[in-house]
């Protein structure tokens, strides 16, 4: 168990929901090694790392799905930056000259959408509620992922989706969706059913293998959602982070993670803990072993326990 000092220095170093220091890393490579694999007939993916976002790593922590449209292809989550934007953007164009048809973002956090600048003169589809929040919190984001990245984001502006997506039958680019606007990672979580391949691609209210994220997440909803999701009974799923998934692991991990850490704040809050108290408890063995593990989850004592601990002490007369 770390020492109180220790768990001081991680909690000031975890304070605030978003804006986090820069890790220290050396910067060998200025370019991404993306490699689409096919997953399914049309459909393919691209798998992120299942590490925060380091100087190591560039930032490619995101799964891009790429499916085949009438036109060119359609990609859904363009990366963490410009630079990802324009290797996604070449790395396609080996797998259809024709290159990108349209985009779609799931959601409005910056790896999911800052390579969005590469395609704007194309159509990019999302929630309304994702262009708003995307639109809202564009700055901030880009200042953190420049204190986070560095060089990888030279040149990097955030470009909210264009695009509104208008009904739950979609067709993109000639091929067929069903859409799901549900919440509970964000206000606005997208997730798209393939019609031909019934391939759930399901952004970030999926993990698999790696911590879930919470800055702008509520647990109850997302739970709500999760129950959705695993009602749909889809025969493969791209989660937002971690890799495919074709038994349903990744709703079933993503609920007993935020079912555990939902009962853990709670209790903590009922008992009278500090954060720093909360940050040495010792994850789950069927946690522990996940990407980002124990940062993320002392991420998330700081972006959720706040408020919980407000809601559940008795308020002093």
């Amino acid at each position: 168990m770390p020492s109180r000092r220790a768990a001081l220095r991680l909690l000031a170093a975890t304070a605030g929901a978003v804006v986090l220091p820069a890790p220290v890393f050396a910067q060998a490579r200025h370019s991404y090694d993306l490699r689409p694999e096919p997953v399914l007939p049309g459909i393919w993916m691209i798998e992120g790392s299942t590490e925060y976002f380091s100087r190591e790593n560039g930032g490619a922590i995101v799964n891009c799905a790429v499916l085949q449209g009438q036109t060119g292809l359609i990609v859904v989550d363009t990366g963490s930056s410009r630079r990802y934007g324009e290797a996604l953007s070449a790395t396609l164009r080996k797998l259809d000259l024709r290159g990108v048809s349209a985009v779609v973002n799931t959601h409005h956090h910056p790896d999911h959408y800052f390579g969005n600048q590469v395609f704007a003169d194309r159509p990019i589809i999302a929630l309304g509620g994702t262009m708003e929040a995307a639109r809202s919190n564009g700055d901030a984001f880009s200042d953190n992922m420049y204190r986070l990245l560095g060089d990888w984001m030279r040149g990097t502006e955030p470009v909210p989706p264009n695009t509104v997506i208008a009904s739950d039958e979609v067709q993109i680019d000639g091929r067929r969706f069903t859409a799901l606007p549900l919440a509970g990672h964000t206000e606005a979580d997208l997730v798209l059913v393939d019609a031909e391949t019934g391939l759930m691609i399901a952004g970030d209210l999926a993990f698999l293998d790696r911590a879930p994220t919470t800055p702008h997440a509520d647990l109850a909803t997302w739970q709500a959602s999760l129950d959705t999701l695993q009602a749909v009974a889809a025969p493969a799923i791209l989660p937002g982070h971690g890799p495919l998934d074709r038994t349903g692991a990744s709703l079933r991990q993503t609920s007993a993670y935020l079912t555990w850490l939902s009962e853990t704040l709670t209790e903590a809050a009922r008992t009278g803990q500090d954060m720093v108290e909360i940050m040495a408890t010792p994850l789950p063995a069927e946690f522990a072993g996940m990407g980002a593990q124990p940062e993320e989850f002392h991420r998330s004592v700081s972006h959720l326990f706040p408020a919980l601990e407000r809601a559940i002490l008795p308020r002093a007369n």
